[in-house]
């Protein structure tokens, strides 16, 4: 017989540091961070705070009266966990524990369980476990107190017997590598269904955005599909690709990728880098923002920040989509469409109704449309005409001449294709 499990009762704390110049606004942080809480299973917010700080404290984190505080209020209300919404290091970690008598976890490991919670392809599940023991081989450092403890050596190396914190590390060391070979195999499968992807001319069109923008919805919409929506952090995490038929335009591949979020931990960062490979392989970049939150220009800011970090840079097709006019009152929706219609590459739309989406497909289309791609083309002698235009268009890669005219390789965008099928 089954039984339900007692959540996991849980307070969520963000330090509001006065010294830290990256400050962001402290009640939507612990909104947040809340958020962030709540998206992990059997785990029952009962309560949160605002803890405002002029420097960090190297050992606590906090001030001793703080901690006393904290202390005799997480006691009267049986709190378990507490999770702090910014870094804690390891020293800091193990001093809160044994002061407060709790777990403490902080953003990064959060995150962290979340995405351990939610991976589901074999690439996912091996990218959160090497992030995972990434993030763990920090905190050995005087973490927990088994940890100081010396075992013997085998004799082969004179000197003191290793430390069990080197053991632990050296053990984390070994898992990595083997974590990095099954990856491996992994990132080359999926690299051959890139490269079999790239016979077929089916451009790409990748959504990028912060978690919860509306990515997973405006996807679905597209698309037909059923791929997980919800009012949730990082209810989407492995990739997801579908082809669509733009209206006028080409077939596509569309590109659903995972949420971006304020200090994305940089051992996750570089986890999923074989998984944003999609972005860095997308002809076309959709930012899509929650325009209806209270901190939309920050999330744009940390978006960018990591699509510079992975190597997307200004070259690439980009728009920006601000979804989420739904939950906007009329004025300020109004307000919205009329700025993104007097600014280029800009769309305000609404996934769930639809609003807006018949012209971020047609721009989508007239993006791709100037998209340079290769084509291989054979003119007869006659063909003079259209032979001179190639080489007027600066298109022209190679040409062999055969015994009936010439075959060219040109580089031209879809406009130029067609004014040369009109010649």
């Amino acid at each position: 017989m089954e039984h339900d499990r007692t959540p996991t009762r849980a307070w969520v704390v963000h330090p509001d540091i006065k010294s830290d110049r990256d400050r962001r606004d402290p009640v939507s942080a612990l909104a947040e961070g809340v958020s962030l809480a709540e998206a992990l299973p059997d785990i029952e917010v009962i309560g949160s705070d605002v803890v405002r700080l002029p420097k960090a404290h190297a050992g606590m984190l906090f001030g001793s009266g703080k901690i006393d505080e904290l202390k005799t209020l997480f006691h009267d209300e049986e709190v378990e966990l507490v999770l702090i919404d910014g870094p804690v290091s390891p020293v800091q970690q193990r001093n809160l524990e044994k002061a407060w008598k709790v777990k403490i976890l902080d953003r990064t490991g959060l995150i962290l369980e979340i995405f351990s919670d939610r991976a589901r392809t074999r690439e996912g599940v091996l990218q959160v476990e090497m992030a995972a023991l990434s993030y763990q081989r920090t905190r050995l450092v005087r973490a927990w107190t088994h940890l100081e403890r010396q075992r013997g050596g085998l004799g082969f190396v004179g000197g003191p017997g290793e430390t069990q914190i080197e053991a632990d590390r050296r053990a984390i060391d070994e898992q990595l590598v083997r974590l990095r070979r099954q990856l491996d195999k992994v990132v080359k499968t999926r690299t051959l269904h890139r490269a079999a992807r790239a016979k077929i001319p089916y451009p790409i069109v990748a959504l990028v955005g912060y978690t919860n923008a509306g990515k997973s919805t405006l996807f679905n919409r597209l698309t037909g599909a059923e791929v997980m929506a919800k009012d949730m952090l990082f209810a989407t995490l492995d990739p997801t690709m579908r082809r669509v038929q733009l209206p006028d335009g080409p077939e596509i591949i569309l590109s659903d990728t995972v949420g971006f979020i304020s200090d994305l931990p940089t051992e996750l960062v570089a986890a999923f880098r074989a998984t944003l490979e999609e972005v860095l392989a997308a002809d076309v970049v959709v930012h899509v923002r929650d325009i209806s939150h209270d901190e939309t220009q920050n999330q744009a800011a940390d978006v960018e920040s990591i699509l510079t970090t992975l190597g997307v840079d200004d070259s690439r097709a980009r728009l920006e989509v601000w979804n989420k006019l739904d939950l906007l009152d009329d004025e300020q929706a109004e307000a919205r469409r009329q700025r993104a219609e007097r600014e280029e590459g800009i769309h305000a739309i609404s996934a769930i109704s639809g609003e807006g989406l018949e012209d971020l497909l047609a721009d989508i289309t007239a993006k791709l449309r100037l998209i340079r791609h290769e084509d291989e083309i054979t003119l007869t002698f006659a063909q003079g005409k259209q032979r001179a235009w190639l080489f007027e268009q600066d298109v022209v890669q190679s040409e062999t001449q055969t015994e009936t005219g010439f075959e060219l390789t040109v580089l031209w965008t879809e406009t130029q294709k067609n004014r040369f099928a009109a010649l």
